[in-house]
C-alpha cells in the first residue's frame, strides 16, 4: 500500500488560496497547529474555514487568511473567546456562519454521506435563521408534516487533522478522552491530512491503545505528517495537556499590537523546529522567573 507520508510544506503546496478548509479539533484539544502554522508562513489567502473553533481560527483571522468562518465556537476553552477571532468578527474582516454545535456535526455529516442537506429541529425558535437567512426550512413528508431546519452540507476542499499515532498508509489513531468528529472533516473533504505526533508500524498501531482508538481509516487520508508537539499549545491527551501559560501569553499579547509583534516574531515567523524550541526557551524563562508570564 502506498507511503502516504510527506512534509508540512507539502501539505501547504496541497493547498490553494480561495479554498473551503476543515480543521479538526475541538476548541483548545487537538487542533493541527503545526499545518496552521504552516499555512501562517505561507501566501494562501481567502480561505474559508470550517472548525469547532480554537487558536486554529484565531491564528489566521490574525494573518489576514481568512475571508469567512463557519463555526460552532471559537473557544480557548480556560478562556471564554479567541480574542483575534473576536476583534476580526467586530470589525467586520470575516464573515461568519454561527450555528448550533448539532447543526455543524449535521453539515459536516451530510457531506461526509454525499447528502445535500440532514433535518434538525436545532436551530428552530433562535436567532440562527435570522442570522443566517441561506438556511432553510423543510417539511416532514410524513404525517407529522412537521417544519424542519435543513442543516446544509459542509463539503470541504481540504480537512487537517491531528492524531496521537498513525502508520504510513494513513491509519490514524486516538488515544486521548475526546475523539470527536474528526472522521466526518475527513470524510466531508476532496483531499485530506492527518498530522500526527508519531508514525509508528501498522502492527504496533494495532497492538495499543483502547478499542475504538483507530478512528481514523486510511481510505480517508490523502497525506500524513508526523510533527512531534504538532497541537501546542493545544492539548494532545496523553502526550500533552494544554499549554495554559503559553495560550494566556498567547491572549495577552493580542491586545496590544507591540506585544504581537514580538510574539509574532518570537513564535509564528520561524519554522515548526524554530517554534518548538521557542516554546521550550519561554518555559525555561517563565520557571526561572518564578512562573511570571511575559512576552
Amino acid at each position: 500500500m502506498a507511503d502516504k507520508r510527506m512534509s508540512l510544506d507539502e501539505l501547504v503546496g496541497e493547498l490553494e488560496s480561495g479554498m473551503t478548509l476543515g480543521l479538526g479539533g475541538w476548541g483548545s484539544r487537538r487542533k493541527p497547529m503545526a499545518a496552521v502554522r504552516a499555512i501562517l508562513r505561507s501566501d494562501l489567502t481567502d480561505l474559508t474555514v470550517v472548525s469547532y473553533g480554537g487558536p486554529d481560527v484565531g491564528l489566521l483571522c490574525a494573518a489576514g487568511k481568512v475571508a469567512k468562518v463557519v463555526f460552532g465556537f471559537v473557544t480557548l476553552d480556560s478562556i471564554p473567546t479567541d480574542p483575534h477571532f473576536r476583534a476580526a468578527r467586530q470589525a467586520g474582516r470575516v464573515e461568519a456562519m454561527e450555528v448550533d454545535e448539532g447543526m455543524f456535526y449535521l453539515g459536516l455529516l451530510a457531506a461526509s454521506q454525499r447528502l445535500p442537506f440532514l433535518p434538525t429541529r436545532a436551530g428552530l425558535g433562535s436567532d440562527v435563521l435570522r442570522c443566517n437567512p441561506q438556511l432553510r426550512t423543510v417539511t416532514s413528508p410524513y404525517d407529522d408534516a412537521e417544519e424542519l431546519v435543513a442543516m446544509p452540507a459542509l463539503r470541504l476542499d481540504a480537512a487537517v487533522v491531528h492524531v496521537n499515532r498513525a502508520d504510513a498508509r494513513g491509519s490514524g489513531q486516538l488515544l486521548g478522552p475526546d475523539p470527536f468528529f474528526d472522521e466526518l472533516f475527513l470524510g466531508a473533504a476532496d483531499r485530506r491530512f492527518v498530522t500526527t505526533e508519531r508514525v509508528v508500524a501498522t502492527d504496533e498501531l494495532a497492538a495499543g491503545g483502547p478499542l475504538g482508538s483507530l478512528c481514523i481509516s486510511r481510505l480517508l487520508t490523502d497525506g500524513v505528517v508526523e510533527t512531534p508537539g504538532g497541537a501546542h499549545f493545544t492539548a494532545c491527551v496523553p502526550e500533552y495537556g494544554r499549554d495554559e501559560a503559553f495560550q494566556r501569553q498567547y491572549a495577552t499579547a493580542a491586545g496590544d499590537p507591540d506585544a504581537w509583534a514580538a510574539f509574532r516574531t518570537r513564535f509564528l515567523d520561524v519554522d515548526e523546529p524554530g517554534y518548538q524550541a521557542a516554546v521550550r526557551a519561554a518555559a525555561g524563562e517563565r520557571a526561572a522567573s518564578g512562573g511570571r508570564e511575559g512576552a
